[in-house]
């Protein structure tokens, strides 16, 4: 409810919890966003706004697959050969029984034609064809075995890739109806930041991040720690911006002051996840302004692993995480059970050493995993992914690694 916040620790939720809390505002959110037409050029990194089915066959026509000689497959040899050829430009006439024609790769088979010898197999003598018993299909893309028509390929609130414009292209769409991209509002909370004392490292990795998940980042510059100004700068931005994406201040110290803002403006859906680095993290609706409000902890590489792993399916409707199988170097320990906890790893040769780990190139424990520190080390970001787990680790386990790519994409 507005304006009540609770710290007692029940508010905590698992990682698995809060991903599917992103998911469903997103889906609920979009229903009303606006839409446009963009060119298949443009399409990629955009959301569809409405299902996709094929408005034709794939191929419209069969053809051949290989240079040979096209025929009925039913027929038996000799075939005679028709004093013609058929090429990829070409809208072949009939076959008549018993006859064949030479054929290019690529090309329209004629009516009635259902294989291809290939002319490597092919005898002919004195115009005509013998060769090997085929089956119908032997050497032939039949028409609609790529899709057929109606099929469903897209469903609304998928993010198209680059690729995914080489089947609508072959399905002639020339355009698709997309959402319009979010406007997000980047801003940054805390004295030290506002004052110029400490750098703002996080906006311009968050800003990458909704960049490269397909919506328009903006830098709002920052506020410092007091409660009006951190309110009243939100509130503003909320009008402007579909997205507040905000830094700091979202834990439960006398200066954190976004939680309680967002809880005072709108609906705070939930504030922390069991996850480290990364926990304080809070989504909140704000329906005065039909804008959404995402609070990041201010630690840097926390940031990173809690925006990628809990923001990433709001902004892109996939929660999948691929993942890569690695031998760990080391054992890693845990301090706390009942954690998801995201460890940076560095990759070699099918060996994941944990970056922190005193054996790595970043010493900072030396068996039990620690997130606090972790956290604020920005040569933590040199890690090439994440091993995430609930429980330790022992040397030579097979871990299964999410690449960082796949996060950032």
């Amino acid at each position: 409810m507005r304006g009540e916040i609770s710290h007692d620790g029940d508010d905590l939720i698992d990682l698995d919890d809060a991903v599917d809390r992103m998911r469903t505002l997103r889906s609920t959110w979009l229903a009303d966003r606006p839409t446009e037409r963009v060119s298949l050029e443009r399409s990629a990194g955009r959301v569809l706004a409405e299902p996709i089915r094929a408005p034709v066959d794939v191929p419209a026509r069969s053809h051949a697959t290989m240079d040979g000689f096209a025929f009925d497959a039913t027929d038996d040899y000799p075939l005679e050969v028709v004093d013609r050829s058929v090429f990829p430009e070409d809208d072949p006439e009939p076959l008549a029984d018993g006859t064949a024609v030479r054929i290019a790769t690529g090309s329209p088979l004629p009516p009635s034609a259902n294989a291809v010898l290939k002319r490597e197999e092919a005898t002919v003598d004195d115009g005509w064809l013998s060769g090997p018993t085929l089956e119908p299909g032997t050497y032939v893309y039949e028409r609609g075995s790529n899709v057929a028509e109606g099929e469903q390929l897209f469903e609304a609130g998928e993010r198209l890739g680059p690729k995914d414009a080489l089947l609508l292209g072959d399905l002639e769409i020339d355009e698709v109806t997309v959402f319009e991209r979010l406007s997000v509002g980047l801003l940054a909370t805390g004295t030290e930041i506002h004052e110029g004392r400490h750098r703002d490292l996080d906006s311009p990795m968050l800003a990458g991040l909704v960049r490269s998940w397909g919506h328009e980042p903006t830098y709002e510059g920052s506020v410092p720690d007091e409660s009006d100004r951190v309110e009243s700068r939100i509130d503003e931005l909320a009008r402007e911006h579909d997205v507040v994406l905000t830094t700091g201040g979202t834990s439960v110290g006398k200066k954190d002051y976004v939680v309680r803002s967002l809880a005072a403006l709108g609906d705070v859906l939930f504030h922390r996840v069991r996850l480290r680095p990364g926990k304080p993290i809070a989504v909140a609706r704000l329906p005065d302004h039909d804008a959404v409000a995402i609070a990041i902890p201010g630690k840097p590489v926390g940031a990173h692993l809690v925006t990628a792993l809990v923001a990433r399916p709001f902004f892109t409707g996939d929660d999948a995480l691929p993942t890569v199988s690695a031998r760990l170097a080391r054992a890693v320990d845990i301090a706390t059970p009942g954690f998801t906890y995201a460890i940076p790893v560095t990759l070699e040769d099918g060996v994941a050493m944990p970056l922190g780990h005193v054996d790595s190139a970043l010493p900072i424990y030396d068996e039990t995993f620690d997130p606090s520190v972790l956290s604020s080390s920005t040569r933590a970001s040199r890690a090439d992914g994440i091993v995430l787990t609930e429980v330790g680790l022992d040397a030579d386990e097979r871990v299964a690694v999410v690449p960082h790519t796949v996060l950032e994409r």
